[in-house]
């Protein structure tokens, strides 16, 4: 594990492997570095990867006030430790900040976001960010987690009972200050109309319906993108054998 500064002195913990042009792995919500470093690895042997702990998780900070600028400049921080400009992998919300960091003007090359959940009126409603952090400022992280998981993500009540009495609850109700950050992230969030980057939109076959659907519209309403669907990605899942050679595919382009 490595460690840098952000400019407001967060901690970011970082792992870095491999060689050649970089790309940086922004996770979503609930995850962890650990959960891109299986793709990672698939692409280490032709770049240099990097996944990190996004703030409120893992080994990484927590400064606050919180903004989603403050996550830009983690990114922005990650980006000159590898020399200047990066190429950007974004899973779920982590594919929203890495384009909203794009069009904020981060130096990113190309940029694949797989499965972002942008709303198109389909989302949560507008308040569940300041009742996620209701809950959590209350002494209550197994409830946000609860919450997240029923309105945000849309999972059946029954299944959310079942993870909250499963071993991997604790591990979720540790980071629950972050699903406050990912649903402010993704609440009524728009694609960057004028963003010129070069994207790809990924999602993959078993995916949830919507988050195909939601692919499909934010390719269509970005100026520079295209859509492809992979195979697998069950349950809004990342599938490395067969995501990797899209994404080095079409990071070799540029």
């Amino acid at each position: 594990m490595n460690t840098l500064i952000s400019a407001d002195g967060t901690t970011i913990a970082y792992d870095r492997a491999g060689a050649g042009p970089a790309i940086v792995f922004i996770a979503g919500a609930f995850n962890e570095r650990p959960t891109l470093a299986p793709l990672a690895k698939e692409l280490a042997g032709d770049f240099t990867v990097v996944t990190y702990d996004r703030r409120a998780r893992g080994d990484s900070g927590n400064t606050k006030p919180w903004s989603i600028d403050r996550e830009v400049e983690d990114l922005d921080a990650l980006i000159a430790e590898v020399g200047g400009t990066a190429h950007v992998f974004g899973f779920s919300s982590g594919a929203i900040l890495g384009l909203y960091a794009a069009a904020r003007g981060s130096a990113i090359g190309r940029i694949v976001a797989y499965e972002p959940p942008y709303p198109f009126g389909e989302g949560n409603a507008t308040d569940l960010p300041g009742r996620l952090a209701e809950l959590v400022d209350s002494g209550r992280p197994g409830d946000a987690v609860e919450l997240f998981q029923l309105e945000a993500i849309g999972l059946p009540r029954e299944i959310v009972a079942q993870i909250r009495r499963s071993p991997m609850f604790p591990a979720l109700e540790a980071i629950a200050q972050s699903v406050v950050y990912d649903s402010t992230i993704t609440t009524g969030a728009t694609p960057p109309a004028g963003l010129t980057t070069p994207t790809l939109v990924v999602n993959g076959a078993l995916t949830w319906p919507v988050l195909a659907r939601q692919a499909v519209r934010t390719a269509a309403a970005l100026p520079n993108a295209r859509h492809v669907e992979v195979p697998g990605g069950e349950r809004h899942t990342v599938e490395p054998a067969v995501t990797a050679p899209v994404v080095a595919g079409f990071l070799r382009e540029g």
